[in-house]
């Protein structure tokens, strides 16, 4: 039982689905997270389930680990073969099977990305809204538990996936959930498998609840003189009910990034990007309602973006924000952290978190999903430079204790992978160990994502 022996048997199966060339290897070891680069011993291209059970089974028999691949972002090393064996890419199984209009709902294979699959229902009335900000592809949304900019009003993945397709460690398929909107027959599996990262299975189509266009959708900017005010703004929102769609936040270090990168103008303050949905009158009333707020709190410089392509350009400025913050320092790399906090510890977790990095001369502009009381920190480093990755690390090893202290969790989406793992047990006690148990009742022998996740086996 070894992996060379495996990859013998899949290669007479796959054929040209299965590669070895230093290319592939090479690009499947690699991943946005400052870890280091871990190839697998090979890459297989399935384009059915059945192919993916073939490939599981014979892995199960000759003890081959097995790492699932979307499109590789992994900001925590989670699609990196940590223990060599395949990658399993699921680039080829890209197709939208079944979009049922009348109950809102589509059935996707996991290579579909979350861009094609709206391109695809643009004629239906309908989208899938999860933006995590990358077109990401939908099974790895799922694998992490991707959220984004529109989980304030949308949720999300756990809240958008109906049900799954599953191939388990020793190759068998279930599935998962039904079309239903809402049951109460036996353990939620679904939700089991959104967010286990790979561990527990792979998955080989989805279910996913779609949503109606709104009628109208405007997007605002505006600037604040301090972190403080911004972060109040957004408490007071959520706190008297306005529905947003969107309600991000970037500091000033991010926006002087950002108008280097794009070319835009904004005021070197900290901002907050808005969005509303709706309809014509319902969204002039949120935006009436929420400019009061921003004025109440000395919010400036009020840009609307009513058009389609204004709002694209804000937007795509958003997201490319982590573009921009790493060509202000070419060559240094970074590590891309998130916390999550309840909403009343927001303004006090970002705060805390701005002046222990001045505190120990750490560059780490925040930006992030603030709606959800999730912030994001940028925590740049010469990759030459050990004393700086060294402050590096520790700052983002604060910035997860100081969120479990006020009660929130190591990660709002970017997951464990192999990055977070030192956190789990402190946040989940022994659920930690619960899990792991879970993980040796479906996978015994280890073989899926082994090292991610979960605690290492008894």
């Amino acid at each position: 039982m070894t992996i060379a022996a495996a990859l013998d048997e899949l290669s007479a199966v796959l054929g040209d689905a299965l590669t070895r060339s230093k290319s592939d290897l090479d690009l499947h070891g690699r991943s946005e997270s400052y870890l280091p680069d871990l190839p697998p011993d090979a890459v297989a291209y399935p384009d059915s389930t059945e192919q993916v059970a073939q490939i599981v089974q014979i892995c199960a028999r000759h003890g081959c680990p097995v790492t699932a691949w979307g499109t590789g972002t992994s900001l925590e090393g989670q699609s990196q073969a940590l223990h060599g064996g395949l990658c399993v890419d699921f680039t080829r199984m890209n197709r939208v099977l079944q979009v049922n209009q009348a109950d809102m709902d589509v059935r996707v294979q996991p290579g579909v990305t979350r861009e094609a699959l709206n391109e695809e229902l643009r004629a239906t009335g309908l989208f899938f809204p999860v933006d995590p900000g990358a077109n990401a592809s939908l099974g790895g949304m799922a694998s992490t538990r991707a959220s984004g900019t529109t989980a304030v009003r949308y949720g999300t993945m756990r809240d958008n996936v109906l049900g799954l397709e599953v191939v388990l460690a020793d190759g068998r398929v279930i599935r998962t959930g039904t079309r239903a909107r809402k049951s109460s027959a036996g353990y939620d599996l679904t939700g089991l498998f959104v967010g286990a990262e790979g561990t527990l299975g792979l998955i080989t189509e989805l279910t996913l609840r779609l949503h109606g266009q709104p009628e109208a959708v405007t997007s605002a900017v505006c600037g604040f003189a301090t972190i403080h005010d911004a972060v109040a703004t957004v408490i007071d929102t959520i706190q008297i009910g306005i529905p947003m769609a969107r309600i991000e936040f970037v500091d000033t270090e991010t926006v002087c990034a950002v108008n280097t990168f794009s070319h835009t103008n904004l005021p070197e303050m900290p901002h907050l990007l808005i969005e509303f949905h709706g309809s014509d009158s319902a969204v002039a009333e949120q935006a009436e309602s929420f400019g009061a707020v921003v004025a109440e709190h000395g919010g400036e410089g009020f840009q609307w973006a009513a058009r389609a392509e204004d709002r694209k350009a804000l937007w795509t400025m958003r997201h490319n924000a982590y573009y921009a913050i790493l060509a202000s320092r070419p060559g240094c790399r970074s590590i891309v952290t998130d916390v999550c906090v309840p909403i009343s510890n927001l303004a006090r977790a970002v705060e805390e978190t701005i002046e222990d990095l001045k505190e120990n001369n750490v560059s780490g502009p925040i930006l992030g999903h603030v709606g959800d009381g999730n912030f994001h920190a940028i925590l740049m480093f010469d990759p030459a430079d050990q004393a700086e990755a060294a402050r590096a690390k520790a700052a983002a090893e604060r910035m997860v204790s100081r969120a479990l202290d006020l009660g929130g969790t190591a990660t709002g989406e970017h997951g464990i992978g192999i990055g977070k793992l030192d956190y789990m047990e402190r946040e989940h006690g022994e659920s930690w160990q619960i899990m792991g148990d879970i993980k040796s009742a479906l996978d015994p022998q280890g073989l899926l994502n082994p090292g991610k996740t979960v605690p290492a086996r008894r």
